[in-house]
């Protein structure tokens, strides 16, 4: 680089720039969150021993690999300080890893074979012996969803926000969807464009159909475009349920209707309630489904304690 011309090596340290920028958009803002979070322990850990953070002047790096993973695992270089078990600790040994490989540096956990070195796959195995079992997350049972919605549709006493956020749950039962994707925020919810009615093989124009059309459609999909469900512009699409109140299609024309009442543009997320302080956000779907679970009372098998927000 010193012997370029000063314009060009200028030119070609932007460029650099903005391919490494590049990389990092290949990841879901998330991933690319957790292994920035993971490099600044690693710089961290380094620069505590007063070491080249590529490690440069060693041959074999696993031995501060296997330092680092055991004071991440112990919370002394976890994002939040608390003890972490051995699958988020395995994220972020293959996080600093990633960064090596983004400089163009080797990857430090691969032996001469180019496999996982013997060290770590034994060390990450013995911790996974000793992690604590997971929670297994138990599905909303149906009766819980349907009190929700009959007194979403039947009942004066609940706001728009309730309404929709019972349409949301609805919608998010049958299509499996997860919070970020249900409610109004910022990152990938589902967007009105991203629906489509139809009667029979004829697609119903959202924007421009007689209500009583809307009303008529017996199927919907959704498009995924930037959720995280491993397809991107895969569509999705169910047939009305025949449950006069949980059905995923007429949820849909509910939320269609109401979004062209208050004439919102396509990119208007499904669950947006307008005219209110009170958003549908993931604490508003939880506590729509802890109130049912409570007033349905220990018989489900499930208790409002065990809810969380996604």
């Amino acid at each position: 680089m010193s012997t370029l011309d000063p314009i060009k090596a200028h030119r070609f340290g932007g460029d650099l720039s903005i391919a490494h920028t590049t990389i990092l958009q290949g990841i879901s803002s998330g991933r690319a969150a957790s292994n920035a979070t993971a490099w600044k322990s690693w710089i961290a850990f380094t620069s505590d021993l007063g070491l080249d953070p590529l490690l440069q002047a060693f041959q074999d790096k696993i031995p501060f690999l296997q330092i680092f993973a055991h004071r991440v695992r112990l919370g002394e270089l976890a994002a939040h300080g608390n003890p972490i078990k051995s699958r988020s600790v395995e994220d972020y040994v293959r996080h600093v890893a990633q960064t090596f490989l983004q400089v163009g540096a080797h990857d430090p956990r691969l032996n001469s074979a180019h496999s996982i070195d013997f060290r770590l796959q034994r060390t990450l195995k013995a911790w996974k012996t000793t992690d604590p079992a997971p929670l297994r997350v138990k599905p909303i049972p149906i009766t819980v969803i349907r009190r929700i919605a009959v007194l979403a549709q039947t009942s004066t006493s609940h706001d728009a926000t309730y309404r929709a956020a019972a349409d949301m749950i609805i919608m998010a039962f049958f299509f499996l969807l997860r919070p970020g994707e249900y409610t109004d925020n910022d990152r990938n919810p589902f967007r009105l464009d991203d629906i489509q009615l139809f009667i029979g093989d004829t697609r119903i124009h959202l924007l421009t159909a007689p209500i009583e059309q809307l009303r008529q459609a017996r199927f919907a999909s959704l498009t995924f475009t930037n959720q995280k469900n491993g397809v991107r512009g895969e569509v999705i699409g169910l047939a009305c349920s025949g449950d006069p109140y949980v059905c995923p299609v007429q949820a849909i024309i509910r939320r269609v209707l109401y979004l062209r009442q208050h004439s919102a543009p396509g990119t208007t997320p499904l669950a947006r309630v307008f005219n209110t302080t009170h958003p549908v956000t993931p604490s508003v779907l939880t506590d729509c489904i802890r109130e049912s679970v409570t007033y349905l009372g220990p018989s489900l098998g499930f208790l409002h304690q065990k809810l969380s927000h996604g």
